[in-house]
């Protein structure tokens, strides 16, 4: 497997990913991750450095991930999603190498702190926390504990505040 940034030859099939990753969420509809993603590129948070693919060794695209810039009260955070794998390669660590992936990159480009609303079985394993835990404070009060944080190599207790994501997740 290789991990390497997008390009724009990718974006079919980076959209292909997210609709087969995300099509039992929404049965007959076009995944909202696949408009998403396409929205974020053409965002001021965008950052072609973080956002990523996953190449499987016929040189098939079965993975996806992206970070853009958010906002926070003190210091540099990303938003990290979507992260899509294709059905038939979820469970063989595609996903986990994808997070490693941009989670390294982010702290290579000097951001503090990397945000996302996720599953609390699956993310600490990259070194997630409740964000709230390091101050840091979700768009929506009710996303409680799913809303989590990962600090970076630059990350001091200073940082934090109240985050936001790029634009486009707000008309989600």
């Amino acid at each position: 497997m290789l991990i390497r940034r997008e390009t724009t030859a990718d974006h079919d099939r980076v959209d292909a990913v997210h609709r087969a990753a995300f099509a039992a969420q929404a049965p007959g509809a076009e995944p909202l991750e696949v408009g998403l993603v396409r929205l974020l590129r053409g965002d001021v948070g965008w950052n072609p450095a973080l956002s990523l693919v996953a190449e499987d060794a016929a040189g098939s695209v079965v993975g996806h991930v992206i970070c853009t810039v958010g906002s926070l009260d003190v210091g540099r955070a990303v938003g990290l999603g979507p992260i899509g794998v294709t059905p038939q390669q979820q469970g063989s660590g595609v996903g986990a190498a994808l997070m490693h992936a941009v989670l390294g990159a982010a702290d290579a480009l000097d951001f503090d702190v990397v945000v996302l609303l996720g599953h609390l079985d699956y993310y600490p394993r990259f070194g997630f926390v409740a964000a709230r835990t390091i101050n840091i404070a979700p768009p929506d009060p009710g996303w409680g504990d799913h809303f989590q944080a990962r600090p970076l190599g630059r990350w001091t207790p200073g940082i934090g505040g109240q985050f936001r994501y790029a634009a486009p997740f707000e008309r989600l």
